[in-house]
């Protein structure tokens, strides 16, 4: 059986999160009072129809606090049964909740006559707290459309046919933020730049110019056989910790042309040494 639990402040994703859950054959549940997992995992694992069960459900601040509180020990009565049990947690910047609420006019679930929708964002993020912090991924959609989401969710959740820990290398840019989910960043904005190369300004880290110009600078070089022997050597011990998820996150000034060198480069070796390994390259 296969359950993923979703979770993540209102204006996330959420929705669009089990939509695309749904349409990829799990039985979707929206709203789920927490002191109820354990009995719904059960009744899954014994009475659905399917020989291998998938169902998602959604965990959010429409819940009690006190159920909230009992997330943890909730979640390990699931686990003790031998359920693979996945935790996706999606979150985005105040700024842009607000701004979310502010376009679809909905009433968000803790806002009322003496709560402010500012006050309301901030307690949910409290709330929440016991279920992010044992998620296995966390997406931020601040920068993301409901296309792109879309997108991550199938590369993250659904495009992995092996069991075992999924990795991701992601090529980002420093100006657009931090990916919220990485476990591990490489900063390579000391490297030499091909932003400011006339010629190579407008090809990316994908693009042969641009490539033959990196691979020219003994640096980066030597950095990238650095990163790829820490990774070789450390990744395992991720998924021999029961890792669900791993992202190792590269990244650049813009997420345009050096990140992007590295993080497919780096990827397209570790294929061949790990399983589950995924390339995404955020700001392109």
């Amino acid at each position: 059986m296969h359950l993923i639990i979703v979770s993540g402040r209102s204006g996330s994703g959420k929705s669009t999160a089990l939509n695309v859950l749904e349409d990829n054959g799990f039985y979707c549940i929206d709203n789920l009072p927490a002191s109820l997992l354990p009995e719904l995992a059960q009744h899954a694992l014994t009475d659905m129809e399917r020989p291998q069960p998938k169902v998602a459900l959604s965990i959010d601040a429409r819940n009690l606090p006190s159920q909230l509180q009992r997330f943890p020990e909730l979640l390990e009565q699931v686990r003790s049964r031998n359920i693979r049990c996945d935790i996706l947690y999606l979150d985005a910047d105040d700024q842009t909740l607000l701004k979310r609420f502010s376009e679809t006019r909905r009433r968000h679930p803790l806002s009322n006559q003496e709560r402010s929708l500012a006050e309301a964002i901030h307690d949910e993020q409290v709330l929440l707290s016991p279920i992010a912090d044992l998620s296995d991924l966390k997406i931020d959609t601040t920068h993301l459309n409901l296309y792109q989401l879309r997108d991550i969710l199938k590369l993250r959740l659904l495009n992995a046919p092996e069991p075992g820990t999924a990795y991701l290398v992601e090529s980002f840019g420093f100006k657009r933020g931090l990916p919220v989910d990485a476990d591990m960043v490489f900063d390579v904005r000391f490297l030499p730049n091909p932003y400011w190369k006339p010629d190579l300004r407008d090809f990316s880290g994908l693009d042969a110019p641009v490539r033959e110009y990196l691979e020219q600078q003994p640096e980066v070089e030597t950095l990238y056989n650095d990163i790829r022997d820490y990774l070789v050597k450390w990744l395992p011990r991720f998924a021999a910790n029961n890792r669900s998820y791993v992202t190792v996150a590269i990244g650049c000034t813009g997420g345009h042309h050096r990140s992007v060198y590295l993080a497919d480069r780096l990827g397209r070796e570790l294929k061949d040494l790990l399983k589950n390994v995924q390339i995404r390259h955020r700001d392109l």
